[in-house]
């Protein structure tokens, strides 16, 4: 069987299949911003650097679990530097991902740049624009699958020729993005930000046999609130969406972040939230912030048709973020105003 279901998964994918299916991606999409949208770049209002881990285990209770992982960067460069009301600063990224899944260990390696412009308005509004590029490779090892020419009546002999490539295949394109963010502020207690990116905008070619392979466009649509509702205690209702070649992802839910230390102290933070991807998984997160430092995992449990097969497990995923102020800067006071963190 775990052949069966590696054969499937690896050679439907070769064949052009994953048009019917949707790009890589995170359940904390949130914890991803270069991925999720290219004007996320940089959008640090009370920091100038970030660096970020993101690891995802998916369907490990099947034969060919799916591994994603990211590490990316990114870096602001102007703003909080007078004392006017605008504040305009240049955001700058680098990120990695990678993708791995099937018994032909086909994967995906995207390396990727972005660059985003943030635009206060006024008092209370932001503006971002972000654009992205990424040079894509993927490869597969045609030796570790099985082929039809390759059953002999009672089993799959891998000494028979296969009847296709062999070794590792690769091919790669390069796909572009783009994205803005509108960011409203009212007062102290209340953030609120609506963005919406377009990927793969020059829908890039992908095939291992040089045929018509199109990568569709993926749009993707996000609404974060930031809402201090007591002095030790904020809530982040959020709601995510995306598309691609007739599949969608619909994901709505909320974190609680919980204040643990006071404010002469290294600021400690509890995070707890649910979310649920409609038809496909409920999404329990756990995590804690300290000082400079976020660690959360989340899980995904299986609610769809595919629960009875997985035993209801989902995936696994874990992120790190690390992010402050430049050396220099790390005694400025930031203007609240510009500031979705509130601790």
């Amino acid at each position: 069987m775990r052949k069966v279901f590696g054969i499937l998964v690896s050679v439907l994918t070769l064949l052009g299949f994953t048009a019917i299916g949707q790009s890589m991606h995170f359940s904390q999409y949130y914890n991803a911003p270069q991925l999720l949208n290219a004007a996320n770049t940089g959008l640090l209002p009370s920091d100038d650097f970030r660096l970020g881990l993101n690891y995802r285990n998916q369907w490990a209770a099947v034969p060919v679990p799916y591994n994603t992982f990211s590490a990316f960067a990114d870096f602001k460069v102007g703003g909080n530097r007078d004392n006017t009301n605008h504040n305009n600063w240049l955001g700058i990224g680098l990120a990695v991902f990678n993708d791995k899944a099937g018994d032909g260990n086909l994967s995906l390696l995207q390396v990727q740049g972005s660059m985003a412009y943030h635009l206060q308005l006024s008092e209370f509004t932001m503006v971002s624009l972000g654009l992205s590029g990424a040079l894509v490779q993927r490869s597969v090892n045609y030796d570790n699958l099985t082929f039809d020419t390759q059953w002999d009546g009672f089993t799959f002999n891998t000494h028979l020729a296969n009847g296709e490539k062999v070794g590792i295949i690769k091919t790669s394109y390069y796909t572009v993005a783009g994205g803005a963010n509108f960011a409203w502020f009212p007062n102290e207690n209340v953030y609120v930000k609506l963005g919406g990116s377009m990927l793969n905008i020059n829908t890039p070619n992908e095939s291992f046999y040089k045929s018509t392979n199109t990568v569709g466009m993926r749009p993707i649509g996000n609404l974060d609130i930031v809402w201090r509702v007591a002095p030790v205690i904020i809530v982040e209702p959020s709601v995510y969406y995306t598309a691609q070649t007739g599949a969608s992802e619909l994901i709505a839910g909320s974190q609680v972040r919980i204040l643990l230390s006071s404010h002469n102290s290294t600021p400690a933070e509890l995070i707890l939230g649910l979310y649920d991807r409609l038809a496909d998984a409920i999404i329990g997160v756990a995590g804690v912030k300290i000082g400079s430092v976020q660690f959360t995992a989340s899980y995904d449990a299986t609610t769809s048709a595919l629960a009875p097969y997985n035993a209801s497990y989902g995936a696994l995923e874990f992120s790190l973020i690390y992010q402050q102020p430049y050396g220099k800067n790390k005694d400025r006071i930031h203007k609240q105003f510009t500031c979705p963190r509130f601790f």
